[in-house]
């Protein structure tokens, strides 16, 4: 293949791009490669990229590791941590209600969702932390503007950067940077986005070596050296010369973890989420010791405005079956001491139920933060059931607060630089 026709494909298919050229991963010869190739939906990345940067730049030991779950469509957090003790919560919502039989008690009132068993037991063993009433001054009731405001930590005032990506641009600019945030599925959401890089989509089962023959001939062909290459040409050939030696010897390994994992759940007659599928591929990650210090994992599907009782049971026992199994994943691993997992939704719902058996939108709701470095328990203020908001629940505690604390203790960075101003820190780190 000429150099000609080479370029002119690594430009067109993205491994190059204007003014950057991200590397991922370093070769033996200590030339940046494995980059990220910037697309329209924001860089993405392969698992023999991680694999990569996990030989040649892994993960200290010691380095906070933080999992974004994001739960999209507005999670109801008065079904999931139930103050069933409170009249009026059994009042408001006689139908959608649990009664104190039901639920997974946790003291003070309150219980999980009875679907919520692995996450409870992380509670007992102090794993567990819930922060209640989170919300955010003048709440919006979209689900597109809150997540925003949520994603951007910029309330009142939007903003064109995700918090995470801001403290991604403050990271060194070095071959890994835009490693350093991952997020698994085929989309890069804003909070990863900063304004100088953006962190790298991981899309699930995206890479594949293509079977001997022209095919894999030609793409190899596509890292041989020529003397006309400029430096960012020279770059991305060693990148995809790279690329192959690397899939060829971590990919297998990741494909056999996954298979072997594929096997004992089909054994257990159980099926595989969506949220289990990201998760399994972070814990993987982390247990290679790949150089990335924020992952973000979403599961849809919490707009429950009518049949809400089941609906949410069945999303939360695929929340606690997929976080549980994380943790278990990541335990007694190098890192695993060291990764602290959060829960969190766009808004709560309103107080009162609906006439479809559901409940519409709403504004403050529970946080959970899990994980071995957490001191679980209780944080912040429970909101009032009857002191309300034409409605909605008062928020007790600004989630900027939650993100000062995960910024600060568990990516040791500035959070007054991140989020503008500081933040009051809370203890469940």
């Amino acid at each position: 293949m000429d150099t000609v026709t080479r370029r002119r494909f690594l430009e067109l298919s993205g491994v190059m791009s204007t003014g950057a050229f991200a590397a991922a991963c370093s070769s033996s010869h200590g030339h940046p490669v494995g980059a990220p190739a910037l697309t329209p939906g924001g860089p993405t990345t392969s698992g023999a990229q991680l694999g990569a940067a996990a030989q040649h730049a892994p993960l200290a030991p010691g380095s906070g590791v933080l999992v974004l779950v994001t739960l999209y469509g507005g999670n109801d957090g008065l079904n999931t941590v139930i103050p069933y003790a409170d009249p009026a919560y059994n009042s408001s919502r006689p139908d959608l209600a649990y009664s104190a039989s039901q639920v997974l008690d946790l003291g003070d009132g309150l219980g999980f969702n009875p679907a919520m068993t692995g996450l409870h037991e992380m509670w007992q063993r102090k794993l567990c932390a819930v922060v209640r009433g989170v919300g955010y001054p003048q709440p919006n009731h979209s689900h597109f503007v809150s997540m925003d405001i949520w994603q951007t930590a910029t309330p009142g005032e939007p903003t064109g950067s995700g918090w995470l990506g801001r403290w991604l641009d403050a990271q060194p600019d070095d071959q890994i940077r835009a490693l350093r945030a991952i997020s698994v599925g085929g989309t890069l959401p804003p909070l990863l986005g900063g304004t100088k890089t953006a962190g790298s989509s991981l899309p699930i089962g995206q890479f594949r070596l293509p079977k001997p023959g022209p095919l894999d001939t030609g793409f190899m062909g596509l890292g041989q050296p020529s003397a006309q290459d400029s430096t960012l040409a020279a770059y991305a050939a060693r990148d995809v010369a790279d690329l192959f030696t690397v899939a060829k010897t971590f990919s297998p390994a990741l494909a056999s973890a996954k298979n072997a994992a594929g096997t004992a759940k089909a054994g257990k007659a159980a099926k595989t989420s969506a949220l289990s599928q990201q998760l399994d591929i972070v814990a993987e990650c982390i247990n290679a010791s790949v150089p990335t210090r924020v992952y973000s994992v979403s599961l849809g599907g919490f707009d429950t405005h009518s049949a809400e009782k089941g609906t949410q049971s069945t999303l939360w026992g695929e929340v606690d079956k997929a976080v549980v199994d994380f943790q278990n994943s990541i335990t007694g691993g190098p890192h695993g001491k060291d990764v602290v997992t959060v829960l969190y939704t766009e808004f709560g719902r309103r107080v009162h139920a609906n006439a479809n058996q559901g409940t519409d939108h709403g504004t403050a709701g529970p946080v959970l933060v899990i994980g071995e470095p957490v001191n679980g328990g209780f944080y912040g203020e429970q909101p009032s059931l009857t002191d309300l908001d034409k409605g909605d629940l008062k928020f007790s505690t600004d989630f900027r607060s939650v993100y000062a604390t995960l910024l600060d203790k568990v990516l040791g960075a500035d959070p007054a630089q991140i989020l503008g101003q500081d933040q009051p820190r809370i203890a469940f780190l």
